[in-house]
């Protein structure tokens, strides 16, 4: 299995298994969503920018399992709403690089912010 789509066909099964279809509404998904980035958030809380980049041992296995977690409700999110979150995902990517040229940004370090504020 590598593909969302997949996963997402596994993970749809797994509720169905459990007879949770019931719970699977996009609103319940994306609160579920947010719990888990809140877990995922937990888990980075008072690190120095220096130790987020250096996770190791349980520390990163548990980051591992919360990002799947994340991973599987945007995946079951997109299913329920019959989006194709690859597509979706290549189509931001082409309105960030039209809203954010690259050469606006090769002689100072500007945040993205900061570029919108410049160009209002």
């Amino acid at each position: 299995m590598d593909s969302l789509k997949e996963l997402d066909e596994r993970h749809r099964q797994f509720v169905i298994d459990r007879n949770w279809q019931q719970h699977q509404s996009p609103k319940n998904l994306v609160m579920a969503l947010t719990g888990e980035v809140g877990e995922l958030n937990e888990l980075f809380m008072w690190l120095t920018v220096e130790e987020s980049r250096k996770i190791e041992g349980e520390t990163k296995q548990a980051v591992a399992e919360e990002l799947a977690d994340v991973l599987i409700y945007l995946t079951r999110i997109a299913g329920e709403l019959d989006i194709d979150l690859v597509a979706a995902a290549h189509e931001k990517c082409e309105i960030n690089e039209r809203k954010y040229p690259a050469d606006a940004f090769q002689d100072k370090p500007l945040r993205p912010h900061e570029y919108k504020n410049q160009h209002k």
